[in-house]
């Protein structure tokens, strides 16, 4: 694979089941389990709702960050805008993992 190629979910599943030996239904279903962003599923995404962080030794941490209201101007009318307070998640790589990607 090229620097900048995706690898999608499918691939992700076939990787995961050739190197388990899961079927690929099965594997699908882990990866479902882990990273699913649907209401209420998705291992990763229940802990970030429940405010809790996700840290998984040597690859990396995720959590939630929230950015307070501000002001900002509607670029095509140059009128002030309250831009509303938002939560988002977050993923901070492992020192490990930095330098395995700065190789």
């Amino acid at each position: 694979m090229n620097e900048g190629e995706l690898v999608n979910k499918k691939e992700m599943v076939e990787k995961l089941a050739k190197k388990t030996g899961l079927t690929k239904t099965k594997a699908s279903e882990v990866i479902e389990e882990i990273f699913s962003s649907k209401p209420g599923e998705g291992i990763i995404a229940v802990e970030l709702d429940a405010g809790r962080k996700v840290e998984i030794a040597g690859f990396g941490k995720f959590g939630t960050r929230s950015r307070s209201a501000r002001k900002g101007h509607n670029p095509a009318t140059g009128e002030e805008i309250t831009i509303a307070a938002t939560k988002y998640a977050f993923f901070k790589p492992a020192t490990g993992l930095r330098r395995r990607v700065a190789e």
